[in-house]
């Protein structure tokens, strides 16, 4: 099960990464670039809000409704959201996936490449590469001491939204 703490500290960082996108990018943004980027943005809460209710197909629902938008700035924080979410469906195969492309990126994104990795390594676990998923872990960890890798035994823990 999810922390409360968890999930207050990542939903308020998430409300911050957004509110700082929007006052960054939304002046320079034309009237339909920054009514997708909203749309994309309001999506996005709706997809971790979902997933925090435990409501997964429907989070994935959402999140998949905002990558639909294309809005480029959006992207890995919506696919390491994705990845926790495929997590918690059982589509390990998927999750890493989503990972990977969020991992692409190359912004400055330390928050949501810690919950890439993490969810990854969830993923990673539950298919038996062990391995694999404990290096995901320890780079988890490496950037965000907070994200402390579960015991080879348990369930997969999903970490706050990024």
């Amino acid at each position: 099960m999810i922390s409360r703490n968890y999930i207050i500290a990542g939903s308020l960082i998430a409300v911050l990464i957004i509110a700082l996108a929007v006052l960054v990018i939304l002046p320079s943004m034309s009237p339909s670039s920054e009514a997708k980027f909203k749309d994309a943005g309001a999506l996005y809460s709706k997809s971790v809000d979902l997933a925090n209710e435990g409501k997964y197909e429907e989070a994935l629902k959402a999140a998949d409704d905002a990558l639909a938008l294309n809005v480029p700035q959006f992207i890995p924080l919506i696919q390491s959201n994705r990845a926790g979410i495929l997590v918690m469906l059982g589509r390990n195969r998927e999750a890493i996936s989503a990972a990977d492309v969020a991992l692409s990126s190359k912004q400055n994104l330390t928050t949501v490449f810690s919950i890439a990795y993490f969810n990854k390594g969830n993923a990673l676990k539950n298919l038996g590469r062990i391995d694999e998923a404990q290096a995901a872990y320890a780079k988890a960890y490496e950037l965000d001491n907070s994200l402390v890798p579960p015991d080879s035994n348990s369930d997969p823990v999903l970490p706050a939204p990024a």
